[in-house]
């Protein structure tokens, strides 16, 4: 039965429009223990690898260029290769420049303020107002908010012989090179005794020498 001329106008349409919107979808994850810049704990079972999101042509990945505003988006990806679950509810995670400087990652809050006004504000409000899910506030659209939830590191836990991946962001602004000679480091995790595993420390001088190009 022919499709009539205007079903397959309406049809072609919306293919369109979804091809048009741009969404943001995950990249696949390999193991950790894959990836140049990693630190890898062979008597814990454990690897933690570090793939910053720095140059264009990544970021594309993304909604938003994040690095309009300041921010670093560095992929996080823990591997665990024991029988038994690692926790992550108390891990810390701390990017150490190779000018000294430490720096935590953006919460969501501090994420959506870098997003909504890009130039820097050392003056925060006293009374932050609460962001509405799907609003666009600020210069910053519902979808960019989802696209924040969808890309952070959430996992609370790594099980037996699998991966967790997510990203971090980092304020980096002022600071010209926010890889050479830095390090990123995670403490906290623990094992499923509670006992906690010796901090991973993951030079990302090892990604800026497996890189093959900057675009």
């Amino acid at each position: 039965m022919p499709v009539p001329r205007r079903s397959l106008l309406l049809l072609l349409l919306l293919a369109a429009v979804a091809f048009a919107r741009k969404e943001f979808v995950a990249p696949p994850v390999l193991p950790a223990r894959e990836y140049p810049a990693r630190d890898q704990h062979r008597a814990e079972n454990v690897t933690a690898a570090a793939d910053p999101y720095e140059t264009g042509s990544k970021q594309n990945i993304f909604t938003v260029r994040y690095g309009d505003a300041g921010c670093l988006p560095i992929r996080l990806i823990i591997s665990n290769d024991g029988d038994q679950p690692v926790a992550l509810t108390d891990m810390k995670v701390q990017l150490v420049t190779g000018g000294r400087a430490r720096l935590s990652p953006l919460d969501s809050d501090d994420l959506y303020r870098r997003l909504a006004k890009p130039q820097r504000n050392d003056q925060p409000s006293r009374f932050p107002l609460p962001v509405p899910r799907g609003k666009v506030k600020g210069g910053v659209k519902g979808e960019t908010l989802r696209e924040m939830d969808a890309a952070r590191f959430a996992a609370r836990a790594v099980e037996p012989h699998s991966t967790q991946a997510g990203f971090v962001f980092f304020d980096v602004e002022g600071i010209s090179s926010p890889l050479s000679g830095s390090h990123l480091y995670l403490t906290g995790i623990r094992n499923a005794a509670g006992g906690e595993l010796m901090y991973f420390d993951i030079p990302l001088d090892n990604y800026l020498q497996a890189r093959p190009s900057v675009q």
